[in-house]
């Protein structure tokens, strides 16, 4: 279920928050956690209710592999034995699922073989909440759990807000808060605040991300060749499209937790205002680069072991968060660019020169504009025909009526094929500066509701009720 649906918002979320906190009223808190688990496994299953099975299972396997680690039950097992038959066996449905056919025609390739692809669908969310167990079962490795009740824990994973991408987030950032007393009660205040919250990234995801979309699918997809300009508009649609997309969701994720008197941790923070690729990871998919850090970049051993190795480190992590994107050479190259770039930044920390934000930004906002082209491109020619427009190659022919600096005029003029309207360059610009100057939506939490603020909330919620009857969908909902 799309959370830009009909059936999402005027059915499920509603219903869903009246009759947990009507339970929750009458003093039923396990029946009001038993109607939740019910309505985000509806909420999972409205995509393909065949995968329902393999989330259920996955849940019941890591409680039992977590509570083995946390209550230390069964001494004669060894508790890093147990961590590592976890981490494998998630490790493997994952696999399974997402790589088996990359890794067949990989093998295909080098054996010049025919061995038959299986062709499986990717089940919805699994790369998230496969992270997610991940991380439960490290930190109970750790003794860092507290709660082994498997209602509780069945919550923890499946709660609708974050079960389809994300955040990805900790045990013990989420369950204190289900047993809050005075969560379990309707808050108007956050009520407010999140319905606002949410309808700024209904707004972000169907009415902007989605604009950028058609300028994006029609020039890697559809055209056999791209001017310079036209290069240029689909490379920058494409990252405006990612981010307006991902965010979007986030925001939607925040506001419909935030019904439930939930806080989830904030996933972006203006990750285009970034002067260096490491800056730019402290902001973009947070959630992610922290997973990545404490459980793969400090258990490899972090920057304690030399330049060198922690050059690999970094090299790792980020060919590791590739390949988690995607069963493509295509995302790992994304991954192993990204990862040189952070090599590159951190050595030039160390000569102590500064550059000028100008600068800074420049080089950091292109870097990842055309790293992007990668991470979107279906296969290496669509990168490369993006890039060979980009710089040049098919030609710098920019229209006689721009170069007399008729602006508005070429602005406004009939496109120079169909798909690309040349509104995309105002659009563009206006975004950049909002995604650059502007603050950004974490900061909607310190809101407080006044006549314009419900102004923005009914202008947010017609604009984007009246797009819902496009085509759309979530972008990650892909990785």
């Amino acid at each position: 279920m799309l959370f830009n649906s009909y059936e999402f918002l005027f059915v499920f979320l509603p219903v869903t928050f009246f009759v947990y906190f009507f339970l929750n009223k009458k003093r039923l808190v396990l029946a009001s956690k038993g109607f939740l688990v019910f309505a985000s496994l509806l909420f999972y299953s409205w995509w393909n209710i065949s995968y329902l099975p393999l989330i259920l299972s996955s849940v019941l396997f890591n409680y039992v592999i977590g509570n083995i680690l946390a209550n230390g039950k069964y001494k004669q097992i060894s508790k890093k034995i147990t961590l590592a038959f976890g981490i494998i066996f998630n490790l493997s449905m994952l696999g399974y699922f997402k790589y088996s056919d990359f890794f067949i025609e990989n093998i295909n390739y080098i054996l010049t073989s025919n061995y038959e692809l299986l062709n499986l669908i990717l089940p919805l969310a699994i790369s998230f909440f496969t992270f997610q167990q991940i991380a439960y079962l490290v930190d109970s490795y750790r003794g860092e759990t507290k709660e082994y009740d498997f209602l509780n824990y069945v919550v923890f994973v499946t709660f609708f807000p974050q079960l389809i991408a994300g955040p990805i987030v900790h045990h013990k950032e989420m369950m204190p808060q289900f047993s809050r007393k005075r969560n379990l009660f309707k808050s108007h205040k956050n009520i407010t605040l999140g319905i606002f919250i949410f309808l700024v990234g209904l707004f972000k995801k169907v009415v902007i991300a989605d604009t950028f979309a058609i300028w994006a699918t029609d020039g890697f997809d559809h055209q056999p060749m791209l001017t310079f300009i036209e290069a240029w508009i689909t490379s920058l649609s494409y990252t405006m499209q990612l981010y307006f997309d991902f965010s979007g969701y986030t925001d939607m994720a925040i506001g419909a937790a935030l019904l439930f008197n939930i806080r989830l941790p904030i996933n972006f923070n203006s990750p285009y205002k970034a002067l260096n690729i490491q800056d730019f990871w402290q902001r973009w998919h947070i959630t992610l680069s922290r997973f990545l850090r404490d459980y793969v970049y400090l258990p490899l051993g972090g920057n304690r072991s030399g330049r060198l190795i922690t050059h690999r480190n970094y090299l790792t992590v980020f060919l590791l968060g590739g390949f988690w994107h995607g069963a493509a050479w295509t995302f790992i190259f994304w991954g192993f660019l990204h990862g040189l770039a952070l090599v590159v930044c951190k050595e030039w920390q160390k000569t102590g020169i500064k550059l000028n934000k100008i600068v800074a930004w420049l080089i950091t906002f292109n870097f990842v504009n055309i790293t992007w082209i990668f991470f979107r491109a279906n296969q290496w020619e669509d990168a490369v025909k993006i890039l060979k427009g980009m710089f040049g190659f098919n030609g710098i022919n920019l229209p006689a009526s721009f170069i007399d600096n008729k602006i508005l005029n070429y602005i406004f003029s009939e496109a120079s094929y169909s798909g690309f309207n040349n509104m995309a360059i105002i659009l563009l610009f206006i975004m950049v500066l909002i995604v650059t100057t502007q603050p950004n939506s974490n900061n909607l939490v310190h809101v407080k509701p006044s006549m314009k603020f419900f102004v923005l909330y009914f202008l947010a919620f017609n604009f984007s009720v009246s797009s819902l009857n496009s085509v759309s969908e979530f972008l990650y909902f892909n990785f």
